[in-house]
């Protein structure tokens, strides 16, 4: 299935034009205390640890270095936030269920996670990276119901969809929509990307910008 059907011309060239500017970063917090002062629309991307995360946000932007990616898990310790045109911020969150973490440190982020789901009145959506190769795992679920208490609309990627067999990727993605089908917050349809080959960057692209557009309508 190709996504970037589920998006009009117009859509595409808008999602481009969205991300051709300057990204910056604008800011990291390590509590809830030190988070920016709000206003602007922000999507922040949540997602298992070394899911692909950084290296998303770079594909997106089409910023080789924006975002710091990095073969450890776990590298991500704060909220990190970057600005770009049309007062939209993205958010990288500290990667989950990584299981050499210490307990207080896992306990940490998990505290900052919550409460800034729950307290950040500008955030508009969290697309949660999922690997296409491994599907749903448990600490998947324990974010989609930290997201579903907290009224947050959140979106599936698949990422490294790259890596993946033409007919497992489908099944998959199919396997995906099926498990979130029930869940109230969550955006029915599931993105597959991948920041090597560029597959699936023009829709996200394109879906950051539609939903940017009924925000500001």
């Amino acid at each position: 299935m190709n996504a970037t059907s589920d998006f009009s011309t117009a859509e595409i060239e808008a999602g481009r034009r969205l991300f051709s500017g300057d990204w910056n970063f604008l800011s990291a917090a390590g509590s809830i205390q030190s988070l920016p002062p709000s206003g602007a629309i922000e999507v922040a991307f949540a997602g298992r640890s070394n899911v692909g995360k950084s290296s998303l946000i770079n594909a997106v932007t089409g910023r080789r270095a924006l975002a710091r990616t990095s073969n450890t898990p776990g590298r991500t310790q704060e909220l990190i936030f970057f600005g770009g045109a049309d007062r939209l911020v993205l958010v990288d969150l500290p990667g989950y269920g990584y299981a050499a973490a210490g307990k207080q440190k896992v306990a940490a982020w998990t505290r900052l996670i919550r409460d800034y789901l729950h307290r950040r009145a500008g955030l508009a959506r969290v697309y949660v990276l999922i690997d296409a190769r491994h599907g749903i795992k448990s600490a998947d679920q324990t974010i989609f119901e930290t997201l579903g208490h907290a009224a947050v609309s959140y979106q599936i990627v698949l990422t490294k969809s790259d890596q993946a067999a033409p007919g497992e990727l489908a099944a998959r993605r199919s396997a995906v929509q099926e498990a979130i089908r029930r869940q109230p917050a969550a955006f029915p349809e599931v993105l597959a990307t991948s920041s090597r080959s560029g597959d699936g960057i023009p829709a996200l692209r394109a879906a950051i910008a539609r939903l940017l557009r009924e925000r500001q309508a």
